[in-house]
């Protein structure tokens, strides 16, 4: 029985490019680097990550030290590509109008310190805020949440309020080289190589947590076997996955709102 499960999963594995409509994959939707950030913003406020205090993000641009990100009292619900700031490392403002939260700071010095990641997103989104009040790190005893095995890190102590770089610091020495991080008292955060990855992890994230703090209602989770986690996880942060299901989102927020781009 064992050795008929790994020659499917060995088959299984070497398909994964077939489990995807390379079609819909090629027609690239032509979405600016602005309209990306905007839709990110959308479908992540239609997920409860906009709460009472907005969420944060950041992005590189193609220019040195340049950043994209919100201005101040902007929310992910409402945003628009033409609110979309520029600044700089210090968040003095490039281009667009407005200024920008001292708290993205703490992102830009984390993608400072992460040359391989190109944005990064902070919420305090409802259940991801609830499980970092309890003392209990993300675990994966879902297949839903599998994209974070091994890829996400526990900040147990409350850094304090992240509106220097100090902050960032720590929460980058935290975050190590994985892609998520669960930081205590306060909420997640999420880096990735491009908008669509950041924002699916951010999206993944909330659900995990969602479903952790309800099944810690029931009783104690119950653990999976590490190398088919593994090969979840390939699975679930496979590019054309996250393509995929950005994709499938964007087009939820655009029915909700179909100027939200303009």
């Amino acid at each position: 029985m064992a050795g008929d499960i790994a020659k499917l999963r060995e088959r299984a594995s070497a398909r994964l490019g077939e489990l995807y409509n390379e079609a819909e994959l090629a027609a690239d939707p032509g979405w600016s680097d602005a309209e990306k950030l905007t839709l990110a913003c959308r479908i992540l406020a239609a997920d409860g990550h906009d709460t009472i205090v907005p969420g944060l993000v950041a992005l590189r641009t193609t220019k040195p030290d340049g950043f994209h990100t919100l201005p101040m009292g902007v929310g992910f619900e409402e945003v628009t590509p033409r609110q979309i700031l520029t600044v700089d490392k210090d968040l003095n403002v490039l281009k667009g109008k407005g200024r920008p939260p001292k708290a993205a700071g703490f992102l830009i010095k984390i993608l400072e310190l992460r040359p391989d990641a190109s944005c990064g997103i902070h919420t305090h989104a409802f259940y991801t805020a609830a499980l970092s009040m309890v003392d209990e790190p993300l675990t994966v005893a879902h297949m839903d949440a599998t994209m974070f095995h091994d890829d996400c890190a526990f900040l147990k102590e409350w850094p304090g309020n992240p509106v220097t770089e100090l902050e960032g610091e720590i929460i980058a020495r935290a975050l190590g080289s994985k892609r998520a991080v669960l930081l205590a008292n306060h909420g997640l955060a999420t880096v990735g190589q491009s908008i669509e990855e950041a924002a699916w992890l951010a999206l993944c994230f909330e659900r995990a947590a969602k479903m952790q703090v309800r099944a810690r209602a029931i009783g104690p989770l119950s653990k999976i076997d590490q190398e088919f986690a593994r090969d979840a996880h390939n699975y679930m942060t496979d590019p054309s996955m996250i393509a995929t299901q950005f994709r499938r989102f964007a087009r939820g927020a655009l029915r909700a709102d179909p100027a939200c781009l303009d």
